[in-house]
């Protein structure tokens, strides 16, 4: 990882399209003032499944694969992440070690905050915390759809019960 200059989020012309980047003026420069960004290289991990969550990562550009490890060691890929995600949020907000390891599939820009100054952060600003709220429920609605698409694929389709008509 290579720091780069703290270009601003207020110069980035991503911001509008992006939930978590889209904050009013004073939580933008309250964001700005806490996080650090970096060049990464492609195949860099950012963090790694059951390490402890040192804080979050915002993919700037580029592109991470989210993957899980099974208990005889596969690899499983959940999904590839896109530029404007927020990556470890689920963790970093809980406390808990990460739950899936991400891996850059580019050569990226990532912003960085430590977990406690994310927290100070949250607390001084409500509607960055309402995003954050709204962020982590679209990772739960997610999570649901994955287990519904793999869980109950149906192998056959039912049959159409019908009525006997009496002749």
């Amino acid at each position: 990882m290579e720091s780069s200059s703290q270009p601003s989020c207020f110069n980035c012309t991503f911001r509008p399209d992006r939930i978590f980047c889209d904050m009013p003026t004073e939580a933008l420069q309250a964001f700005d003032a806490v996080k650090s960004q970096v060049t990464c290289e492609k195949g860099a991990v950012l963090f790694a499944e059951g390490r402890p969550s040192r804080g979050i990562y915002v993919l700037c550009d580029g592109r991470a694969k989210l993957s899980i490890c099974s208990e005889n060691g596969k690899r499983l890929m959940l999904r590839i992440a896109g530029p404007g995600e927020v990556l470890g949020l689920g963790a970093s907000m809980s406390g808990t070690p990460y739950e899936v390891t991400a891996e850059l599939l580019d050569q990226s820009q990532v912003v960085f905050v430590r977990r406690k100054d994310l927290l100070k952060f949250l607390r001084d600003h409500r509607d960055a915390c309402m995003m954050v709220v709204q962020m982590l429920s679209q990772d739960l609605h997610a999570a649901y759809e994955r287990v519904r698409s793999i869980g109950l694929t149906r192998t056959r389709r039912p049959r159409l019960i019908r009525p006997r008509v009496a002749s």
